[in-house]
């Protein structure tokens, strides 16, 4: 059973709490809930990467607002996993198996190990792991 007080968070949906771009108001909201402490989020470390290629690539940053955004990114408090062991094996299946990149699936063998759901925008996730993601715009507000 998944966690509803912590998810793992890939970069389609950490890239939009700097783009503003569809979903970057209910992935703000995520972000904020989780900076005052209400949720954990949980990453793999090349979600760092991804988010700021997402963001050079963009053409709507500089290279000094690339750093501040860098910088911004390094501060929150992520419960950060590296890919090894048992979990390195764990993604290489489900991507073999799904067909997936071993990265994206690295996502979703961290949600399977850590209990929780991956809120995602990544349409290929939603279709092939159903139960082990969720939709950004599908969260529920917070009361």
């Amino acid at each position: 059973m998944a966690k509803k007080d912590q998810y793992v968070v890939d970069s389609s949906v950490v890239a939009k709490w700097f783009l503003m771009e569809p979903g970057s108001g209910k992935a703000i909201e995520l972000r904020d809930r989780f900076a005052i402490g209400r949720l954990k989020l949980v990453v793999p470390t090349l979600m760092f990467y991804e988010v700021m290629n997402a963001l050079r690539f963009s053409g709507g940053f500089d290279q000094s607002e690339l750093v501040v955004a860098a910088r911004s990114l390094s501060r929150y408090r992520f419960d950060i996993w590296r890919p090894r062991g048992k979990l390195l094996e764990l993604s290489t299946s489900l991507a073999l198996e799904k067909g997936l990149t071993v990265y994206d699936a690295f996502y979703v063998a961290l949600a399977q190990r850590t209990g929780s759901r991956v809120v995602t925008e990544d349409g290929e996730l939603l279709s092939k792991f159903p139960s082990d993601t969720a939709k950004l715009s599908e969260l529920e507000a917070e009361p």
